[in-house]
């Protein structure tokens, strides 16, 4: 077990993220960075998680929050701006260590110019180069110092390329633990004790304005044929009351609970889950709640990426077991009637039920070992301390 060390380094750090799941792995890493010295100065561009875990977020990364390739080319002067001041910072202030979390061709550009002004650079969290453009992994080897990754068979891939990484292993594995029954998580929630359907729109307003008007026919159908159901749809931090605004009226008339609540005592709250890709389908599987993926983003990004991404299955989940566990439903496939029979099946089918609730069981040891913040905060402590 690591001793906190004295108080007398004076080493400053910057920290970047740029969505939600980011900004809580940096926060996580962040307070086990400070648990080893709590004198290190940390600032940077993120969002609530980060400033409650006490670094200075001078870059608001709500705006910046965004998904597919068209999208980002229409918020891209205002990325592009808190590109520049990023760079501008840290050339003015050059901190002992960068350390860039996901968020990938934003901090790909400001690792590169990191290195060219003699800045150390920790990547967390890296591109998915096993799903698409595989030869970036060369790249990430001549713009960063140190790559850590948090799903074990990434790790070769950059063994492979001569790029210093190392496994830290998935700080959800730890900070995803059940401690609520159904019963318990309604509670919390203020909704009753019966059935109840999560709406897992995603976190980004694009996700928003994509996934959730399909969640939302879906939820129609299924509520015709339950009619008992609930519905609960969590609210991130990042998303704004103007980005649910179009959907109130179908929020209303299914009687939604839109909820601000811990986003695990929501998941724990309901007995399945229609959710976007991303972290949440790593976060609901930790939690063995069973789920249908819905996935949409604008066609023209769609046109684009499919001509880029090779890998089978969109779902983390689908992804760390290597088959399809959980059904996915993307882009021209997101028709509400058959997302509506799949969730049907699960509610139905306790033997189906049963049997993906047991595969998402098995995810956990699949991640490897625990302690993934506190892996890779020791990580970037020694780089700190010039001892990696």
């Amino acid at each position: 077990m690591s001793e906190k060390k004295s108080n007398t380094t004076g080493k400053n750090v910057v920290i970047v993220a740029g969505e939600a799941s980011g900004d809580a792995h940096a926060a996580r890493l962040v307070t086990e960075l400070k648990k080893l010295d709590d004198s290190i100065s940390v600032r940077g561009m993120g969002g609530d998680n980060l400033r409650e875990a006490g670094v200075n977020v001078f870059i608001d990364m709500t705006e910046l929050a965004v998904v597919g390739i068209v999208e980002v080319l229409l918020k891209y002067n205002m990325i592009k701006a808190e590109l520049n001041r990023l760079k501008q910072d840290i050339a003015n202030d050059p901190p002992d260590l960068l350390i860039l979390v996901d968020y990938q061709e934003f901090n790909q550009r400001l690792a590169a110019y990191a290195k060219s002004i003699g800045i150390k650079v920790l990547f967390y969290i890296g591109p998915q180069v096993w799903a698409w453009r595989p030869k970036r992994v060369y790249k990430m080897g001549s713009i960063v110092d140190h790559m850590a990754v948090i799903l074990p068979f990434e790790k070769k891939l950059y063994e492979d390329a001569d790029v210093p990484v190392t496994f830290t292993g998935h700080p959800l594995t730890n900070e995803v633990i059940a401690d609520k029954t159904k019963q318990q998580a309604r509670t919390q929630l203020k909704i009753d004790d019966k059935t109840t359907l999560g709406l897992f729109p995603g976190s980004r307003s694009g996700e928003i304005k994509h996934v959730l008007p399909i969640l939302l026919e879906t939820a129609k159908i299924i509520k015709k044929n339950k009619p008992g159901i609930q519905f609960v749809l969590p609210v991130a931090s990042t998303v704004k009351n103007e980005d649910l605004a179009p959907f109130n009226a179908a929020i209303d008339e299914l009687s939604v609970t839109t909820s601000k609540e811990p986003f695990y005592d929501v998941i724990q709250a309901c007995d399945i889950i229609l959710t976007a890709s991303g972290t949440a389908t790593l976060e609901i599987g930790l939690l063995e709640v069973p789920m249908v993926i819905v996935y949409k983003i604008a066609a023209l990004s769609h046109f684009i990426l499919k001509f880029l991404v090779s890998v089978k299955y969109l779902g983390l989940v689908n992804i760390i077991s290597g088959k399809e566990i959980v059904r996915e439903f993307v882009q021209q496939n997101t028709r509400p009637e058959d997302i509506a029979q799949e969730a049907l099946k699960l509610l139905n089918d306790e033997k189906y039920y049963d049997s993906m609730q047991h595969e998402l069981s098995l995810i956990r040891q699949q991640l490897g070992g625990g302690d993934g913040s506190k892996n890779v905060a020791e990580l970037a402590y020694k780089m700190i301390n010039n001892n990696v």
